[in-house]
Formats: C-alpha cells, structure tokens, sequence
C-alpha cells in the first residue's frame, strides 16, 4: 500500500511539473523543439544546440530522458508533446531516437523527428538488432558491469576511463571526463524491448551523425535513414558518437531546416 501511494504522488508531481513546464510562455511563429538526449548522456548535452536555437528564436526544451525503455520514455516524452501549443520537431539523441520513435505516435502537433546519431527502429525491432545488423560497434568492450537495481534490472554504464575514446572522442578530453562522470544509466532491459509503431513512416525526417561513430555503426544510421526516406541526411568527417557536443552548429542548422519545412 505504501508503494502504491508513493508511485500515485510521484505520478502527480512529474505530472504537475511536466505541464508546468510546458504551459510556459513561448512564441508561436515558429515550432517549439523538444531535444531528448540518449543513453550516457544527460540534458546538458545539448548545452550548444539551444544556444544556438535560442539565439534564433525557437522555444526549446531539452527533456530529462528516464532511459528506462522506449515503451515508458516515449509515453513520458509524449505527455510532454500533448501539452505544447502549435507544431513540435521531436530531436533524438542515439537511444533517444527510438524514444521520439514512440513518443510522436498520436500527436499530430509533431511536424518532424529529427535523429542525431540515432536509432530509428522498424516496428518489431530491438536495439541490439540494429546494431549487431552491421560491424563497428564496440560499446559492448567499454561497458562497465551491470549495476544490480533493487527490482532486478541492471543498469548499464560505459567505464569512465573508456568513454572519451568510445563515446565523445571529437570532444576535448577535459569535456569528456565531465561527459563520462555524469552520464546517466540505460536499462539493460530497454535493448531488447520491442519497437511500437514507427512514426518515421508517416512524419518527415533529418539525419545527422559522424563516420567515426563506435556506438551504432553508421552503416546502421545510413541504412535507418533510407529506409525512413530521410528528407536530409549529414555525415560529420571525423564525427564521434555525439556530434551535438563537437558540432553544434551543423545539428542546430539540421533542426532549423526540419522545422521551416512544408
């Protein structure tokens, strides 16, 4: 009984804050963009994109991505997409692709998804389908042992004397160790979750991700993109997994011309 109080309570604050959020005043001449980080990251690692969009003019909102499965992150992301006024483009981060995946299902208000080195998932599909489907991935030899959870999952970190080179390695290496001592955990359990509906078959979207990606092979993102008919797609020369980080300008300008299409 205790626990089911507690999760009601927790249900109504995230609730409250999340439509607090949502409902603050932002203009409406142009879409408002929601960025959902991935799995090793947090908010903050879109630091240079919402300069870059705030200086011209968007609304953006970078959300706190629970990284427990795209199932809950996408509903969670979606309460959020609900409550805006006016056109969305939904933005994922690697794991968080399949979350804008999920979450732009029913909502009419989202205009585009764009995929920043990122999974796009076939209804169906899992993570480590995706990318085991092509070689260069090497994310499984950076990860720390599974951290035991009090249900029974595990969470999953990448060892933070391993993450520059496998994770941010375009990124200066001071930058990295902050990247590395603050990433957030997945959940084991989310790799093998089942893909829902795919709304990259009925909303238009950008690509943009790095040739030297070691997270998700970027066989595997070029293969994603057009097989969703991708209406742009950008390959950063020499671009690690996380080319939001080291190239802020190229995906703010991606975002930019996802939210003025028709």
């Amino acid at each position: 009984m205790r626990k089911t109080i507690i999760a009601l309570v927790l249900g109504v604050v995230t609730t409250l804050a999340v439509n607090a959020f949502a409902q603050t005043s932002m203009p409406t001449a142009k879409p408002t963009v929601v960025l959902v980080h991935g799995a090793f990251a947090d908010a903050s690692s879109w630091n240079g994109v919402v300069k870059i969009l705030q200086k011209d003019g968007y609304f953006v909102i970078a959300a706190a991505n629970p990284l427990r499965g795209a199932k809950s992150d996408g509903a969670y992301i979606g309460s959020l997409v609900a409550d805006l006024k006016g056109p969305v483009v939904l933005v994922g981060h690697s794991y968080g692709g399949n979350v804008i995946t999920e979450a732009a299902n029913g909502h009419a208000n989202v205009k585009a998804l764009v995929y920043v080195s990122a999974f796009a998932p076939e209804t169906g599909e899992t993570l480590g389908e995706l990318t085991g489907k092509f070689p260069g991935s090497t994310l499984g030899q950076a990860l720390a042992p599974p951290a035991e959870l009090a249900d029974g999952g595990k969470d999953l970190y990448i060892l933070q004397d391993k993450f520059h080179a496998q994770f941010a390695a375009d990124v200066p290496a001071a930058n990295a160790a902050l990247m590395a001592a603050t990433q957030r955990p997945l959940l084991q359990a989310a790799l093998d979750e089942k893909a829902g509906a795919a709304a990259w078959k009925n909303i238009p979207s950008w690509w943009v991700y790095g040739d030297a990606d070691k997270n998700i092979p970027p066989q595997a993102m070029a293969f994603m993109a057009k097989r969703a008919a991708a209406r742009d797609v950008i390959v950063v020369k020499g671009g690690s997994h996380v080319v939001m980080v080291s190239h802020p300008d190229t995906v703010a300008h991606l975002i930019e011309k996802a939210a003025v299409a028709n």
